[in-house]
C-alpha cells in the first residue's frame, strides 16, 4: 500500500537524526544541527509533494496544498476560504523518544498522500505546520514557537532567554542560519488546527482502541526554586552549624510528591543545579525546577502554593532562603467541543483529556478552533527512549487524520 510504504520510509529517514548511540534516545534541541537537518528534511518532503514551504525568521515552517483556483473573468483566483492546518513539532526533550512531535508531522505528510490516493481535492487550503521549541528543552519556555506566532510571547521577551550554556536565544537563532528580522509566520489564513500526537499515557490502551481525540489540556507550568544557603567544608562543619540548601530542596521534593499524590495531581522536580557542585562542600545554592499539572487552574494554584508553604517552613528551620519564580505557566485548555464531537462521530473515537502541553493548546487559546488526534502508546511511556507506538496504530492514525482533514476541507453539501 502506498500509505504504509510512504509513512515507513519517512520514519526510517528520521530515525538516525539526533539519536544517541549510547541511550538510543533523541537530542533534537532547537537551533541545533540535528534540528536544522530536520527542517531541511521537512522542506524536501513538502517539495516532493508540490507544496511550497515557508520558513519564518526563527524556524517555524508551513506548507500549503492549495485547492484548484477558481476562474474569474478568465483569470485564476486563489481561495479566500480559511484553511485547515495540520502538524506538530520536530524537537525533542533531552534524551527523548522518537514519537513525541515527529509522529504528527510525518502523519500529516502521509495523510496528504492518502487523500491524493483517494482522488480527494480539498475545497479550502490544507497546510502542514512545524513549530519550533515546543518542548522548551533548551530555553525553558514550552511551545515557544507557537507562542511567538500567536503573540502570547513577544520576540523582545524571548530573545533575552538563555540556555544552560548562557547562549542568548537571539544568538542561537542567528547561529542556526536564520534571520529573526525576517518576521514570524502569519496564522491569518488558519481557520482550524489539527495536531496528531502519540498519547502520553494509557487511556487508549485501557480502552483497547488505536485512536482517540482530545477534550482538554490540564493547566500546567514550570517554577524555579532557588534555595540559598552557606557554602562550607563538608568535613569540618558540624551538622548543627550548617545552612544547607540541599536539605531544604530534598524536603521540598518529597513534599511536592506527597501533595500531588494526595490531590490526585502531578508534581515533578526533574532538573537540579548545584553551586559550587563539589563533593566535599556544603552547597551555597540549589536551583530546582518544578513541573506541576492539575485538573483545574484553581487546583494547580493550590498545589504550587502548598509546596511553597512547606518549602518556606523548612527553609526557616535550615537557615536557608527560598526565592520562587514562575517561568512558564499555561492555563487550562478546553478544545472545541462541537468540533471534537463532529470528528469523533466519524468512527466513534473516544474523547479523552491530556495532562501534556501541546502547540494545539496555544492555538486554541488564540481563538483558532482546534482538535487533537491521539495514537495509542502501548506502555504509556513518553519523554524517554522507551516511548513507542506500533506501526499498525501509526497507520491507523494516518487514516484517521486523513478522514479528519477530508471532513474539514470538503465543500459544504
Amino acid at each position: 500500500m502506498p500509505t504504509s510504504r510512504g509513512f515507513e520510509e519517512m520514519w526510517r529517514d528520521l530515525a538516525p537524526v539526533g539519536r544517541s548511540a549510547v541511550s538510543g534516545g533523541y537530542f533534537r534541541q532547537p537551533w541545533s544541527s540535528a534540528e536544522g537537518e530536520l527542517r531541511a528534511w521537512f522542506a524536501a518532503e513538502c517539495e516532493r509533494r508540490g507544496l511550497t514551504v515557508e520558513t519564518d525568521g526563527i524556524g517555524n515552517q508551513v506548507a500549503w496544498w492549495e485547492p484548484d483556483p477558481l476562474v474569474e473573468e478568465g483569470a485564476p483566483r486563489p481561495s479566500r476560504d480559511p484553511g485547515v492546518l495540520a502538524g506538530s513539532h520536530l524537537d525533542s526533550v533531552l534524551d527523548g523518544g522518537a514519537y513525541d512531535g515527529p509522529l504528527g508531522v510525518v502523519s500529516a505528510l502521509a495523510a496528504i498522500d492518502v487523500l491524493r490516493d483517494r482522488g480527494f481535492a480539498p475545497s479550502r487550503p490544507l497546510g502542514i505546520g512545524v513549530f519550533v521549541e515546543e518542548e522548551g528543552s533548551r530555553f525553558g519556555r514550552a511551545c515557544l514557537g507557537s507562542r511567538l506566532v500567536t503573540g502570547a510571547t513577544t520576540w523582545e521577551q524571548a530573545r533575552e532567554l538563555r540556555d544552560r550554556d548562557g547562549v542568548f536565544l537571539a544568538d542561537a537563532v542567528v547561529d542556526a542560519g536564520l534571520d529573526p528580522s525576517a518576521g514570524l509566520l502569519s496564522l491569518d489564513r488558519v481557520g482550524t488546527f489539527v495536531e496528531l500526537h502519540v498519547e502520553q499515557g494509557r487511556d487508549l490502551v485501557d480502552r483497547d482502541v488505536a485512536v482517540g481525540l482530545a477534550s482538554e489540556i490540564w493547566p500546567h507550568g514550570r517554577w524555579r526554586f532557588d534555595f540559598a544557603g552557606q557554602a562550607n567544608h563538608a568535613g569540618t562543619t558540624r551538622m548543627e552549624d550548617r545552612h544547607d540548601p540541599m536539605l531544604t530542596y530534598a524536603m521540598t521534593a518529597l513534599a511536592a510528591n506527597k501533595q500531588a499524590r494526595l490531590a490526585g495531581q502531578r508534581a515533578t522536580f526533574g532538573r537540579v543545579a548545584v553551586e559550587p557542585n563539589g563533593t566535599n562542600a556544603v552547597p551555597s545554592l540549589v536551583t530546582a525546577w518544578l513541573d506541576a499539572r492539575a485538573s483545574s487552574d484553581g487546583a494547580l494554584a493550590e498545589l504550587v502554593a502548598s509546596i511553597e508553604r512547606q518549602a518556606e517552613d523548612r527553609a526557616g528551620r535550615d537557615g536557608t532562603t527560598l526565592t520562587l519564580t514562575a517561568e512558564s505557566v499555561s492555563g487550562s485548555v478546553a478544545f472545541d467541543a462541537d468540533l471534537a464531537a463532529r470528528l469523533a462521530g466519524l468512527h466513534g473515537w473516544p474523547v479523552i483529556p491530556t495532562q501534556a502541553g501541546h502547540d494545539a493548546g496555544i492555538l486554541s487559546d488564540a481563538g483558532i478552533p482546534t482538535a487533537m488526534v491521539f495514537v495509542r502508546n502501548p506502555t504509556g511511556v513518553s519523554h524517554s527512549p522507551d516511548e513507542h507506538a506500533e506501526t499498525a496504530d501509526c497507520l491507523a492514525g494516518v487514516e484517521a487524520l486523513a478522514d479528519v482533514l477530508a471532513e474539514l476541507t470538503s465543500a459544504p453539501s
